[in-house]
């Protein structure tokens, strides 16, 4: 039975939604750790794979339902690190697997070092554990962009807030994703919509404070620390954390299992839900 709470953020008192899908199932439960902007669109398939075990799923500061952060300076991948050990405190859970997409795999692998012992294993999707900015589409430039960006939004965030919103839930929207990333013969519009309505939601500041934060982030000199199950998917196509990131992580955790989408991109696990939802699936039958 799914069930809604709110945790505190333990930095900033910030307030933290979270459902709870917990049907008294005894394994240990899943947590989804979403990418920046998201709030939940690219679970939809794998939540429904995943019954009956227990789900739980958390908001980011001002993402969502989740109050705006308190403090914008208190967005780093450790302070949403901390974040989910706190929903796991709240809703009872003594250790998760975590379930991570593109920013997520970050906090995932940043939870692992910061609150070992609440986590018993790792799926890392479609995601880079550093820096993701200086390899997005293959380039940084992104990275070199950020702070002008930065700049010019602090000059009008009113306005800017005010384009996004009426701009990016929009069917034109959809097709500039599907000529940039998306893989449109893959995917329903119906199951990603939802991201351009959540991300038209968000505070511009909150977005590129959060943008800063995991472009500053590296977990590379720990991975080979990892003493938990790993299972890295990667789209094979993914053109915003391109497949090598992933194939490289998965080599420097110990034991983990690489599983590629081949015509998979940044949104495979609404592209190929069946085969991804069984490789989760698949791995999470592991851990009891």
């Amino acid at each position: 039975m799914q069930h809604w709470s709110w945790a505190a953020a333990p930095s900033d008192g910030t307030r933290l939604f979270y459902s709870d899908d917990n049907r008294d199932d005894a394994r240990t439960p899943i947590v989804l750790c979403d990418g920046i902007g998201c709030d939940g669109y690219v679970w939809r398939y794998l939540r429904r794979s995943l019954v009956p075990r227990r789900v739980l799923h958390a908001h980011y500061r001002g993402h969502g339902r989740s109050q705006a952060p308190r403090d914008l300076a208190r967005v780093t991948i450790s302070d949403l690190a901390d974040d989910l050990a706190a929903v796991l405190d709240d809703a009872g859970a003594e250790r998760a697997i975590l379930v991570g997409h593109s920013m997520g795999v970050q906090v995932a692998l940043e939870t692992w070092r910061r609150h070992h012992d609440r986590v018993a294993g790792l799926v890392l999707v479609c995601g880079a554990p550093s820096h993701p900015l200086r390899t997005f589409r293959g380039v940084s430039t992104l990275e070199d962009l950020l702070p002008t960006i930065e700049k010019l939004i602090v000059r009008a965030p009113r306005l800017i807030n005010g384009v996004t919103r009426a701009l990016l839930p929009t069917r034109l929207a959809l097709a500039i994703a599907g000529r940039v990333e998306i893989n449109r013969s893959l995917v329903n519009p119906d199951d990603f919509m939802p991201y351009l309505e959540g991300m038209a939601r968000m505070d511009v500041r909150v977005f590129l404070a959060m943008l800063a934060a995991a472009g500053g982030h590296s977990a590379d000199g720990w991975l080979g620390e990892i003493d938990v199950p790993a299972l890295v998917v990667a789209g094979g196509r993914d053109g915003f954390t391109p497949p090598d990131r992933s194939r490289e992580m998965a080599s420097s955790i110990p034991g983990a299992v690489l599983f590629e989408v081949p015509d998979g991109s940044h949104t495979a696990p609404i592209e190929r839900p069946q085969e991804i939802d069984r490789a989760v699936l698949d791995f999470a039958a592991g851990i009891q």
